[in-house]
């Protein structure tokens, strides 16, 4: 299709909802404008109603876990949930697949595993371990986009965890290579008092991964900013404790960016029944005072933008027959889920679907690097068409992750993908994916968008 006519009577359009319509050439917006603007003579037309047409989500802050580990998670299956949930970008993290991406070599045989299997596009982190820091501009100069470090054990022994040494030695390099370090941010503290109580009480858990971990984690990544000039981005920032730093870092001109997760948003420690081990992530759902906290530093901009952290696993790992919230995996599958599940609680507090739509698409392609954002002539033709006013429940049996796996399972959501283009190739009609799966790895610049069979 080599060019195509959308109309709404709900276009996101900056900060607006009106009417209007876009021409798609190419794989690109090659026009915007009112109601019968735009010639359409001979041109397919689709009239999409009220439903409100935006531009695709970009979640930055996926785990697919294939090559190696595709038993949880695996690129078809990632991209179909992915797609059906509104987006149309992902950016995959370097664990848990096997190996981990800490190599070019592994970077290589990453991309050369989506082959055939992308519905969406796909980008890569690349990751900071002990002693790979001559891997990182190899990796960078490949496609790398960034590159992902933890201060405290992953969960998985081949990415261990490094130290102030360590990123003193390579953030420099990252900053010659003109990427970010991204940084789960929790530094392992001695508790004022261990950790007690029964494994099936949330609380228990709760106790062992203080905020203090994530407080004393950002004040140290504020420090080797300032003293490297090195990018650094926080990932998945649930304590409240540490927002005052990042505010802080931002007024004082450093490059630091944050970002949080729809489960930080929506759920609360208070809600979580015992036992219910699909709560469980790192860092972890803390109280409803802290939930509140995080929407007012998004609402102000000292958190950046919204990502799923969408981090599956295979159901034994989760230890769901005994409840233990100690042993069990520590991660959410909720890529499907992230932009509904959001909306329903922004709705609920008055917050307009532009500034989701800027949380969940322009920040992160910020960070990653890549070219969407408001819809305009150029913008790569990755689109959707949202409900935002269907109420719908979820039934685990209809999600498309390779687990149905969530504490989303029977909650209500308001606000249903209907439709999806990716660079105007129509992916997702009524909520069902139309194949076959187009999706790009994308590796060093954005490619140009062609048109597509």
């Amino acid at each position: 299709m080599s060019a195509l006519l959308l109309r709404s009577q709900r276009l996101l359009l900056g900060d607006d909802l009106n009417p209007g319509e876009l021409l798609l050439r190419q794989g690109r917006v090659a026009a915007v404008g009112p109601p019968g603007s735009l010639p359409a003579s001979g041109l397919p037309v689709q009239d999409l109603g009220d439903l409100v047409l935006m531009p695709g989500v970009v979640d930055s802050h996926v785990h697919v876990n294939e090559p190696g580990r595709s038993e949880w998670e695996g690129w078809d299956s990632a991209t179909r949930a992915a797609a059906l949930g509104g987006v149309t970008t992902l950016v995959d993290m370097p664990l848990n697949a096997i190996p981990v991406t800490t190599s070019l070599d592994a970077l290589e045989q990453k991309i050369a595993s989506t082959n055939g299997k992308l519905w969406i596009d796909a980008g890569f982190w690349g990751g900071v371990v002990p002693g790979n820091a001559a891997e990182l501009g190899p990796m960078a100069e490949a496609g790398a986009r960034g590159f992902k470090c933890f201060l405290c054990p992953s969960g998985i022994d081949e990415f261990p965890e490094v130290g102030a040494e360590d990123l003193r030695q390579v953030m420099p390099l990252l900053r010659a290579a003109g990427v970010p370090l991204l940084v789960h941010a929790e530094l392992e503290l001695p508790l004022r008092q261990a950790a007690s109580g029964p494994p099936q009480d949330y609380q228990t858990y709760l106790h062992s991964r203080p905020p203090e971990w994530e407080d004393a984690a950002v004040a140290l990544i504020v420090d080797l900013v300032r003293q490297t000039g090195c990018p650094a981005h926080i990932v998945h920032l649930s304590s409240a404790g540490a927002l005052a730093l990042v505010r802080g870092a931002k007024a004082e001109g450093l490059p630091l960016s944050a970002e949080t997760c729809p489960h930080y948003l929506c759920l609360t420690a208070e809600e979580v029944p015992w036992g219910d081990t699909t709560y469980k992530c790192a860092p972890p759902i803390r109280p409803a005072a802290n939930r509140e906290a995080l929407w007012a530093a998004l609402q102000d901009g000292t958190l950046d933008f919204v990502v799923t952290d969408h981090s599956p696993c295979i159901p034994a790992l989760k230890r769901l027959d005994t409840g233990d919230f100690m042993e069990a995996w520590g991660g959410i599958a909720s890529l499907q889920l992230g932009l509904a599940s959001l909306w329903t609680e922004a709705r609920r507090r008055g917050i307009p679907l532009s500034t989701l739509s800027a949380w969940m698409t322009a920040g992160p392609a910020r960070l990653a690097g890549l070219p969407q954002g408001p819809l305009r002539p150029g913008q790569p033709a990755d689109l959707i068409a949202f409900d935002p006013d269907r109420s719908w429940t979820v039934d685990p049996a209809a999600l498309a992750h390779r687990w149905p796996i969530s504490p989303w399972a029977g909650r209500r959501l308001t606000g249903l993908l209907r439709h999806s283009w990716l660079r105007g190739r129509q992916i997702v009609q009524d909520g069902a994916l139309v194949g076959p799966p187009t999706g790009r790895a994308l590796r060093g610049p954005t490619p140009p968008a062609t048109e597509q069979p």
